[in-house]
């Protein structure tokens, strides 16, 4: 039987970080929607960021469900990853999603955030329904997170960590912290480390970017000194982890979210 086409769900694609990941995407427009426009993001820089942070709904929960449901695959999956064309948090019904999908498939279930709108208490309380929350802190400052990270208009380093910091207080899940290097950041690696001491995630995972990007990755080398900074912690870091082979049931679908797959 042929595998029907799928609209909002995308992969399985191999994650160093989580396994198998079959990925959600909750927004699924054709334009990425985000209050990030990242120098280094795999889907290229937008014409303009999520400028209103008004959440709503893109995806209704049903139309998720029934793809879930059509799914054909022998491969064995460790995560179901909200992530996508955007950032997840936009979606209004991501809460709803994340308790949908728990009842539906057994596996774990992971968002992937900038984690802009954590100050907000509709979105801890969302998030909370997730096994694992995968949140960027790309910079230790004001001024490199707006070089690196470009977010929209009246978002800060200081809000962002509040909202971080009021999201680890309370959630009963896992948290990782991604920290993505290049050169505009690696300087700020001990920065980055102070923080990630201070949030006390359960990972810390070092990245730089090895898809197609407008930012060329650092070397290993480079990397290995990155890491010497956050000694004692939970760390992962990118070239030290395996990779595996995969075979996403779309790849256009799939590089459309994830990047070119190389």
């Amino acid at each position: 039987m042929a595998q029907p086409s799928f609209k909002h769900i995308y992969g399985p694609v191999y994650s160093w970080r989580m396994g198998m990941s079959l990925g959600i995407d909750p927004i699924s427009t054709q334009a990425k929607v985000c209050s990030f426009n990242c120098t280094y993001c795999q889907l290229g820089r937008a014409a303009c960021v999520e400028s209103s942070l008004e959440r709503r709904v893109f995806v209704p929960v049903d139309e998720i469900i029934a793809e879930l449901d059509a799914l054909q695959t022998d491969t064995p999956i460790d995560y179901l990853t909200f992530s996508g064309n955007g950032e997840p948090t936009l979606a209004a019904n991501l809460g709803e999603l994340l308790l949908a999908v728990r009842f539906e498939r057994p596996e774990q279930t992971a968002v992937i955030t900038n984690g802009t709108l954590l100050g907000h208490q509709d979105v801890r309380r969302d998030l909370a329904n997730a096994d694992l929350v995968l949140v960027k802190l790309d910079a230790a400052d004001e001024a490199v997170y707006q070089a690196v990270n470009a977010p929209a208009a009246g978002l800060t380093f200081q809000s962002f960590m509040d909202g971080l910091k009021l999201f680890r207080q309370d959630f009963k899940g896992r948290l990782a912290l991604q920290s993505m290097f290049v050169a505009a950041n690696r300087d700020q690696a001990a920065g980055i480390a102070r923080w990630a001491r201070e949030i006390g995630a359960d990972e810390i995972q070092l990245n730089t970017p090895l898809r197609p990007s407008e930012e060329k990755p650092l070397t290993p080398a480079d990397m290995a000194e990155i890491k010497a900074h956050f000694s004692g912690l939970p760390v992962r870091s990118v070239y030290e982890e395996e990779k595996k082979a995969y075979h996403p049931l779309d790849r256009q679908a799939t590089e459309r979210r994830h990047g070119v797959i190389i």
